[in-house]
């Protein structure tokens, strides 16, 4: 379809002329400029577009949201929202030390606003828009964040979103976590209300799920009523933006803002101009020209709302155990088997063949850790891959790994009896054949297989050891494990910050992360 909107001059005296033709006809029969046609609307006399009956999935929504803060969540969502609020920090934490988290501090120094906020990492104190732009893409500087079906990564959008306004207003720990529950509930199903339009639209659904999800955790943070919500969605609704090109993306940079930065800043930017007064449409997903109908030809409104209240997302969301791309994990997961039955000489492979996604997003992707031949590289010459190895860009140039990538085959799952291949297949130069099809439970850290307490602290304390120090790590969570405790967010300031920045970032401080 094409969206063109360039208007000849006829163009224009043509639409006047259907103005001019409409005042002809009685307001209380007269359908709303044409477009309204479409939801059946029908305006009273005297009323106006904006005058337009609010939706029931709109009403249902925003009333929820505006209920959040005060909604106390189940005993196991409850700490599932610590782990992933903890999860999220250490990927802000160590992404801080890599070059889209350098970047976004230098940006939080160079138009820091108002001190509200904490930039973790720094000690910078900013306002809040500038931290939660800062914040989010240091989330996902890395890809140790966390990920969840639609698809999109909800922590690294909720969680800064979350934190800079509940630094602005003081919110509880209790509160800041409901809002990021929240968050994660409304991301996601927004998302699923439109996600039959993103095949072959070229758009990204990482940025839109994000903004929404943002959004909501940051209008639960400033306790905006149901009618401020649904303004808040509004300016989200226009927000909602990215285009599926990050693979092309030369250090992670912008893949961290369009899919953390921005839905975090986005999501900030929509609650503070609903606290600060503004009005907006009242609902974006009904009448003429909605947000539901403008990205998709099928959407689900009933999605929006489904099982709210019932089906939290936060207990679907994978938490990664490797610092790669989600849809790597399986296939290391799967090295890592064969590695722990035998010995593979790297120089003796003659051939690999992955079931996988030929041309996918993580299918020789610039950036090293969305690349699944980089990592399975790396992995079958070092028997692992930790936070240093996959960021080494060094090694990306190197000649054995080059070469094993190059031995690297990617061969779609198939149809039928028969015409699913393993998972792995490693062909060493005597003719022998390796096949790994089974990695137990699934993907350590999905809902299938997820992590234990204690392996999660284990992945964070890796990553923020070497950037915070040993006790202020642990300290920091205990802190976060306990938030459901702390009487006002900004108590973590402390905790948060690193005094003693300076330089480029040190990859040899990290030695085992994971």
């Amino acid at each position: 379809m094409s969206h063109d909107v360039r208007l000849t001059r006829r163009d224009v005296l043509q639409r006047a002329g259907l103005v001019v033709a409409a005042t002809a006809f009685p307001a209380e029969t007269r359908l709303f400029a044409g477009a309204n046609a479409q939801s059946g609307g029908v305006l009273a006399p005297g009323q106006t577009n904006a005058d337009l009956p609010i939706s029931e999935v709109m009403t249902r929504l925003s009333t929820y949201m505006s209920q959040a803060r005060d909604r106390t969540l189940p005993d196991d969502v409850l700490e599932k929202a610590k782990w992933h609020v903890l999860d999220t920090i250490a990927a802000m934490v160590s992404g801080s030390e890599l070059t889209p988290g350098r970047a976004a501090i230098a940006f939080a120094r160079a138009y820091g606003g108002k001190e509200v906020a904490t930039v973790v990492g720094d000690t910078i104190v900013c306002g809040p828009i500038e931290a939660a732009l800062a914040n989010g893409t240091m989330a996902h500087a890395d890809e140790t964040d966390d990920t969840l079906a639609g698809p999109w990564h909800p922590g690294c959008n909720v969680v800064p979103a979350a934190l800079a306004l509940g630094e602005q207003f003081g919110n509880s720990g209790a509160h800041f976590l409901r809002g990021v529950v929240l968050g994660y509930d409304v991301g996601t199903r927004l998302l699923a209300a439109i996600l039959s339009g993103f095949n072959g639209s070229h758009k990204l659904s990482y940025g839109i799920g994000g903004v929404f999800g943002a959004a909501a955790a940051a209008g639960c943070a400033a306790s905006l009523n149901p009618q401020q919500m649904r303004w808040l969605i509004s300016y989200a609704a226009q927000q909602s933006s990215g285009i599926e090109s990050f693979p092309r993306d030369l250090d992670h940079t912008e893949k961290g803002f369009i899919f953390a930065g921005m839905g975090a800043r986005s999501g900030v930017t929509s609650a503070l101009l609903v606290h600060a007064g503004w009005n907006a449409v009242n609902d974006i997903l009904s009448g003429p020209d909605n947000f539901l109908n403008a990205n998709s030809a099928k959407p689900n409104a009933d999605l929006v709302v489904e099982k709210l209240g019932e089906r939290y997302d936060v207990m679907r969301t994978n938490i990664k155990r490797w610092t790669v791309g989600q849809p790597i994990h399986a296939p290391l997961d799967a090295v890592e088997a064969l590695l722990k039955k035998q010995l593979i000489d790297p120089g003796q492979v003659q051939e690999i063949v992955v079931r996988y996604a030929p041309g996918s997003i993580t299918d020789n992707s610039g950036p090293s850790d969305i690349n699944v031949q980089h990592a399975l590289a790396v992995m079958l010459v070092d028997k692992t891959v930790t936070f240093r190895s996959i960021h080494d860009k060094a090694r990306l140039q190197d000649p054995v790994i080059v070469g094993l990538r190059g031995k690297i085959r990617l061969e779609p799952g198939g149809r039928g009896a028969g015409a699913r291949p393993p998972l792995l297949q490693i062909t060493l130069a005597n003719g022998t054949k390796l096949t790994e099809d089974n990695v137990g439970a699934g993907v350590l850290g999905t809902a299938a297989n997820p992590m234990s307490r204690e392996q999660l602290v284990a992945k964070c304390r890796d990553l923020m050891v070497p950037v915070l120090g040993a006790t202020q790590t642990t300290r920091l969570i205990d802190r976060v494990l306990a938030l459901d405790k702390v009487s006002n967010v900004r108590e973590l300031r402390p905790l948060l910050q690193r005094s003693n920045r300076g330089g480029a970032p040190k990859l040899s401080e990290y030695p085992n992360a994971k």
